[in-house]
């Protein structure tokens, strides 16, 4: 039994006719996270919510391989309880809680992620007027964390490659804002892994995660043969050697939610940054996210990554009308089409909760309107 990112990963090494086996996947990657953090080292403790998924298998297997340097402590396993049972990274994500079964004090190291591996979140308690605050760090946070570690060790490894992040509409704006303000471009595409995936080939670097976790980054050939021959040079910079060891610990195939942790843990151990460090990069806006049913939802198509509405003509107009209620670049609210359900999905930024709200069940009820309005008028 494996994870799906461990079958993709089987089924990458097969294809270019290297050891593929389930061990050495183990092997590869605890390799590369002891020989980019060090040997001698204090052993790193955090707590995984496995969702009662198959991810609990693999995260034990890692603990085997990994004592020296990670204390693991394995929640929510499948012994009792179903998958996704108040726990996972969706009912964590939706309740803004930790899940059922975990215990955590201030500023520990805590993940969940969903059943089959491929998503993970980061939460912590952090201190705030004299009580503890959950906080939740998601695929934005991230992307953020992994690709600025990354421009930093090219910079200071004087390598010329183009990093670059993808993002969809879900993504926090302010994330996007803050890649920006530290030189890391920032594209946006569809909804969908595969939209995601192939925009960050066209980087030497590519960084691409859903705000719900799944993620991973994509290293091109050249920019392989660029760090390989960086990293091995006489003169090479602690920073050159860095990154070869970082490429080594990120399955590149899809998004691995265990992989991910390593990778996690290990900048913040070489950065030394406390989760409240990390998470204090930049403050979210507050959002909303709600669904609509209507008659039809193949009347609406968008356009510019699903930002815009094109059809009907005249909805976008109205949904700018109402954004601009809220200020000047202070909010913005998109809707699209399900593709599971016949209804519109409607996603609202603010710079307030309260407001949030109330943009998005604006939007959400003109929408309907709108589209009703479509129907009467054909009777």
């Amino acid at each position: 039994m494996c994870t799906t990112p461990q079958l993709h990963w089987i089924v990458k090494q097969t294809n270019i006719r290297r050891s593929n086996s389930l061990n050495e996947y183990y092997q590869s990657f605890s390799d590369a996270f002891i020989e980019l953090l060090g040997k001698d080292i204090a052993p790193l403790s955090i707590k995984v919510d496995c969702a009662n998924g198959v991810g609990a298998q693999s995260i034990t297997k890692f603990r085997e391989y990994l004592s020296s340097h990670l204390e693991i402590e394995v929640y929510n396993d499948g012994s009792h309880g179903n998958l996704n049972e108040n726990c996972g990274a969706d009912f964590v994500k939706l309740m803004q809680n930790a899940p059922h079964g975990i215990s955590h004090d201030e500023g520990e190291h805590c993940y969940t992620i969903d059943g089959d591996a491929d998503r993970v979140m980061f939460f912590f308690k952090n201190s705030f007027r004299n009580s503890l605050q959950f906080k939740l760090l998601d695929g934005d946070k991230i992307a953020t964390l992994f690709a600025t570690f990354m421009k930093q060790l090219l910079e200071e490894s004087r390598l010329s490659l183009n990093i670059g992040v993808v993002q969809t509409a879900y993504a926090n704006s302010a994330s996007t804002h803050f890649l920006r303000r530290h030189g890391v471009p920032v594209a946006c595409v569809p909804t969908g892994v595969k939209h995601l995936h192939r925009r960050a080939e066209e980087y030497d670097i590519g960084v691409y995660f859903e705000a719900n976790g799944h993620g991973t980054v994509l290293f091109s050939e050249t920019a392989m043969e660029r760090i390989q021959h960086a990293a091995a040079s006489d003169k090479a910079s602690p920073s050159a050697v860095q990154l070869l060891q970082f490429t080594r610990l990120i399955n590149s195939s899809v998004g691995d939610a265990i992989t991910n942790i390593l990778a996690i843990e290990a900048i913040l151990r070489l950065q030394q940054l406390s989760p409240a460090d990390w998470n204090n990069q930049y403050t979210d806006l507050p959002y909303r996210q709600l669904k609509v049913n209507v008659r039809d939802r193949n009347l609406i198509k968008t356009e510019d990554a699903e930002r815009r509405v094109s059809e009907p003509v005249g909805l976008q107009d109205r949904i700018d009308g109402l954004v601009g209620g809220y200020g000047v670049g202070g909010a913005r609210c998109f809707v699209r089409p399900s593709g599971t359900e016949n209804c519109v999905r409607v996603h609202a930024e603010c710079q307030t909760q309260r407001e949030a709200d109330k943009l998005a069940m604006e939007v959400g009820s003109m929408v309907v309107d709108f589209i009703e309005e479509m129907f009467t008028s054909k009777l």
